[in-house]
């Protein structure tokens, strides 16, 4: 009997490990990606128990110690004198109660990881999706190089701007969230001056924040500011912007946002979007995943591990309902919705707690924190401990 014939469109960090988790399953797995290599541009990312157990399980733990970075905690602060309003552990504690370690990454060094670790016969690189067929129990994609792909099934695994949704399910208009964010990634030469611990900082203040963390085998820093705006269009990730810019947005914040910010050696502007949520995922024998399906806003830090918990679920399903592939994808959708649903809730919460006005609100936020907050290890139990191989 052959084995089950997937296609990928999108050789991001979604689609790269849903490919190794299904090669890993023993089916005859293409990833056809539009640029004209693989990788990724764009911040850094955090990988949490729940996301790094199962890269390990893909064999790249040795990797993944070359170039991640592991976190001793995550530091929360106040704005402008620096008070700690909360610090909880992410390094031994959390690998030795969620038997995982918590990571953080450059996006492109993971990507990079990622496709090293593909079968290079695989990864197909310039293939721009413009339609898709189904045809019985077949599904072929077409690109614009003249190409085409047969296969038993389709993932969409091809990011917010997802042309595979796009083809399935119609056009959908995105939806400005309200904030924009600056990234900048600076030299650990250029900051050397600031003694900056290996943890995840986050900087709340009125109407913005400011997540820092190192990257790259600790080379650089990774800094993200976002901030409340009015009207955006842009949503590229590519978009220059002016550092003069960023200093004014954050005068009067600590001197050590402010240090961070003057050192970046260029910055980038993004505005941050989503989708309404989607009544399904998957139609037939095409599925998608990550933010294709799913795009939530970086205040739970879980973008990339809820793509890559996507793509383990998935292959654990087929394993078994192989000989059902609608079906499987529909059971797929099931168990992944909830979780996924629940993330993106959690993360626009987030945006309104670390924007919060002086006042009030914001000091039964801080007093909330003191007392443990929702980062306990008990409280955080529900995303870390969570296994997406396991069904």
């Amino acid at each position: 009997m052959r084995a089950l014939r997937v296609s990928i469109v999108g050789g991001g960090i979604g689609g790269l490990s849903a490919a190794l988790a299904l090669l890993k399953a023993g089916f005859d797995v293409h990833v056809y990606e539009q640029a004209p290599r693989f990788g990724e541009i764009g911040a850094g990312l955090q990988i949490s128990p729940n996301a790094s157990r199962l890269l390990h399980r893909l064999g790249l733990r040795d990797s993944m110690e070359r170039w991640g970075v592991r976190p001793l905690a995550v530091h929360q602060k106040r704005w402008d004198d620096g008070r700690t309003l909360q610090r909880a552990p992410l390094g031994p504690e959390v690998e030795q109660r969620f038997d995982a370690p918590y990571y953080h990454f450059h996006r492109g060094d993971l990507a990079f990881l990622l496709a090293e670790a593909m079968p290079q016969d695989r990864a197909h690189a310039g293939h721009r999706l413009v339609d898709i067929e189904e045809k019985g129990d077949r599904v072929v994609a077409r690109f614009e190089n003249g190409a085409s792909a047969e296969a038993d099934l389709l993932i969409g695994a091809d990011g917010i701007h997802s042309r595979v949704r796009h083809l399935t399910f119609g056009p959908e208009k995105p939806r400005f969230t309200g904030c924009v964010a600056w990234r900048g990634l600076v030299p650990a030469d250029r900051i050397a001056h600031l003694d900056i611990e290996v943890a995840s900082h986050n900087w709340m203040g009125p109407g913005g924040h400011c997540v820092h963390y190192w990257v790259s085998a600790k080379r650089s820093m990774n800094v993200v500011c976002i901030v409340e705006q009015g009207t955006w269009q842009s949503e590229s990730w590519t978009d220059k912007g002016n550092v003069a810019d960023v200093m004014a947005r954050y005068d009067g914040w600590h001197p050590t946002v402010r240090g961070l910010i003057q050192a970046f050696p260029e910055t980038f502007v993004w505005a941050l979007h989503d989708r309404a949520p989607l009544p399904a995922w998957t139609r037939g024998r095409v599925a998608l995943l990550g933010d294709a399906c799913h795009p939530m806003l970086p205040m739970m830090a879980q973008g990339a591990a809820q793509a890559i918990e996507d793509g383990a679920t998935l292959a654990a399903i087929l394993a078994i309902m192989k000989d059902d592939v609608p079906a499987a994808l529909h059971r797929y959708e099931e168990l992944r919705k909830p979780r996924a649903t629940r993330l993106q809730e959690a993360s626009a919460v987030n945006r309104v707690r670390f924007h919060l006005p002086d006042g009030p609100d914001q000091q039964a936020r801080d007093a909330a924190m003191a007392n443990g907050g929702d980062r306990s290890l008990d409280n955080i139990a529900w995303l870390y401990d969570h296994d997406a191989g396991a069904l």
